[in-house]
């Protein structure tokens, strides 16, 4: 039997293969993603992050071994200095404020994947949380690394600034990271695969939800 994040890997590759093939992720690395599109994409995605630092916390809060929850909070530091201080850098060139986008509503797809994540962290134990964030990490690297040709060739500075990071040395060794703190539990975690493959099915298609959202651009109806 292999790893454990192999088996929840496999266990969601038919959504998998849908996020990597979505119009907006398509149209993204190739340069022809509609700039209104990518806007609301990123103030949706800064509200999420937040709100993945906030799981992180609470992840962290209930672990009992010290090495790590060292090793989460080590995780969440590196996320902040990499994609949300890549997104602060976003804001400026998009037009927008830290407000703007703080005080912004999110979608209604955008606030059932927060409150999924909240709920399961808040109420899961420590790993079903890891398990439920697992995918947000983990697709956005295998979505740079499929589309990565046509990123060379992409006339959009911003969009290429922005998928380089999910490319670099530093974000490919946080997703490592991750799946290592799950995976060097796998032996007390494999008996309850079922629960936490359900979890991580669901969160991968909220990931897949997540860029449909933005490519319709996501309006509450009142």
């Amino acid at each position: 039997m292999g790893k454990i994040t192999e088996i929840l890997r496999d266990s969601s590759n038919d959504i998998w293969e849908r996020i990597l093939k979505h119009p907006f992720v398509v149209e993204l690395f190739r340069g022809s993603l509609p700039p209104e599109k990518f806007r609301f994409y990123v103030i949706q995605d800064y509200n999420y992050l937040v709100t993945l630092t906030r799981c992180q916390a609470m992840i962290a809060s209930k672990l009992e071994e010290p090495t790590v929850i060292r090793r989460i909070l080590e995780l969440a530091l590196a996320d902040v200095s990499t994609e949300l201080e890549n997104y602060n850098k976003l804001l400026n060139t998009l037009g927008l404020s830290l407000n703007d986008v703080i005080r912004a509503r999110p979608a209604p797809t955008s606030t059932a994947y927060m409150n999924f994540l909240l709920t399961t962290c808040a109420l899961g134990g420590p790993y079903e949380g890891l398990v439920a964030i697992l995918p947000c990490y983990w697709t956005y690297l295998e979505i740079a690394r499929y589309h990565e040709k046509e990123l060379a060739n992409n006339p959009v500075g911003i969009y290429r600034d922005w998928a380089s990071v999910y490319l670099s040395p530093e974000y490919e060794g946080i997703v490592m990271d991750l799946r290592r703190i799950i995976d060097d539990t796998s032996d007390h975690l494999m008996h309850d695969i079922s629960r936490l493959t359900s979890i991580f099915r669901q969160a991968s298609i909220y990931e897949f939800m997540f860029w449909d959202m933005a490519y319709r651009m996501e309006q509450w109806a009142i």
